[in-house]
């Protein structure tokens, strides 16, 4: 059974320094967290502050791209978990058609906020990685990570301090 979603806050997890999209159920207490990317949780928290830019990001693209294939994004699914890595589907709508496309959470739910898609997760998964999270949790609320934890927006000024203090190194490095 699907569980309708929506990003609660972004964070980071005190053990690793490591990005978490949490996720909470529409109309229920549940939340899931789901460790991302540094560059990933950079384009969430850009959209949810509502930043625009003259040239188009890499989600951004992909929204382009979507649409001028006459495509919309239906719907994102957050599907299962394996040793530790989550996945997820977008069903992309072209021409009358349902598409599903494997995809990663974080990029998923990036292009869901752009699209005003629903974020949709499996009852299974919300019912086996519930937690609460508390000043003593190892997840940070997304305020201590310069992000406000009550609500998705974000202070232009707040999102700005925390992406100066992010280390090129925070990316990861190309190797082709």
């Amino acid at each position: 059974m699907l569980v309708e979603v929506k990003v609660q806050s972004l964070g980071l997890d005190r053990s690793n320094n490591n990005p978490v999209v949490i996720l909470e159920e529409r109309d229920g207490p549940r939340v899931l967290p789901i460790w991302i990317g540094p560059g990933e949780a950079s384009a969430i928290a850009m959209q949810l502050a509502d930043w625009s830019f003259s040239r188009p990001l890499t989600h951004d693209l992909l929204v382009s791209v979507l649409g001028g294939l006459g495509g919309s994004l239906e719907r994102v699914i957050i599907t299962e978990v394996v040793e530790n890595t989550y996945f997820a589907e977008m069903i992309i709508r072209r021409n009358g058609t349902l598409i599903s496309v494997d995809a990663r959470p974080s990029d998923s739910i990036a292009v869901a906020l752009r699209m005003g898609a629903k974020i949709f997760a499996e009852e299974a998964l919300l019912e086996q990685a519930t937690i609460e999270i508390s000043e003593e949790e190892s997840v940070t609320p997304a305020s201590e990570a310069h992000l406000e934890s009550e609500s998705p927006k974000i202070k232009a000024e707040d999102l700005k301090e925390y992406l100066k203090k992010l280390n090129p190194e925070d990316f990861g490095r190309f190797t082709p």
